[in-house]
């Protein structure tokens, strides 16, 4: 009797398959990342690679891995014989990633609105529907989240995979400078501004479309604390009568 070919492996024995030492270091670097990106990492917070190691179960090496790349994409700092640390951008870096946001994003929805179709259009409305429900129910990590990922949505509608990995990038970045720089743009600002960009795709108005986009980008940025005040030393030191 002809043996019976070996049944494939079950899904769950699939899932017991050892994490690749790759696998590890990208997991770990994704969980920072979204950690930063939805303000649950404040700029300048140590990084401790043995918590880090531990949480993980992988060895120091690994998460030395994972922080080496954070260092590279500007979202950690490695400091000799002190350790790793939530970057902190400078206010001339922070201006600099808004400056290269407005030139990539602007171009990005002037070429989407000349391709884009009905059922991307209707992905977008969904993807809003969501923001605005994170929005009403004061989910901040979900509704920040959300927001940025709004701009990578875009880009991925181009099917340009580098183009979404530079703007969740730009994102990551532009989340530590928020933080840094005590944001004044609200979600609601924010999420009424993505309607009006995605309504100007709906048209196909490509030209309304990358001028909403940068003047989204602007206001964020205007609403930065980035020019702080010199205050008066004498006032500040006087004592209160």
């Amino acid at each position: 009797m002809a043996k019976k070919p070996a049944a494939n492996p079950r899904p769950t024995e699939a899932k017991r398959a050892p994490r690749t030492e790759a696998s590890a270091t990208d997991q770990i670097t994704e969980s920072i990342t979204g950690a930063i990106v939805e303000r649950r990492l404040m700029p300048g917070t140590r990084l401790v690679e043995q918590q880090i190691a531990d949480v993980f179960s992988v060895s120091r090496t690994i998460v030395r891995q994972a922080l080496n790349q954070l260092s590279r994409d500007r979202l950690v700092t490695l400091e000799p014989a002190r350790g790793a640390f939530v970057a902190m951008p400078s206010i001339d870096e922070a201006r600099q990633v808004f400056q290269v946001r407005r030139l990539v994003e602007g171009g990005m929805v002037r070429q989407l609105a000349a391709q884009v179709s009905d059922a991307q259009i209707a992905e977008l409305r969904m993807h809003l529907k969501e923001e605005r429900q994170a929005v009403v129910r004061s989910d901040v990590p979900g509704r920040t989240r959300l927001l940025a990922d709004f701009h990578v949505v875009l880009a991925r509608l181009l099917g340009n995979e580098v183009l979404a990995e530079m703007i969740a990038d730009l994102l990551s970045r532009s989340q530590l400078i928020a933080l840094m720089y005590q944001s004044g743009h609200s979600a609601e600002h924010s999420q009424a501004e993505h309607v009006d960009i995605v309504e100007a795709l709906a048209r196909r108005d490509g030209r309304a479309a990358s001028r909403l986009m940068e003047q989204h980008i602007t206001s964020v940025e205007r609403n930065l604390q980035l020019d702080p005040r010199t205050p008066d030393l004498a006032a500040v030191l006087r004592r209160r009568a």
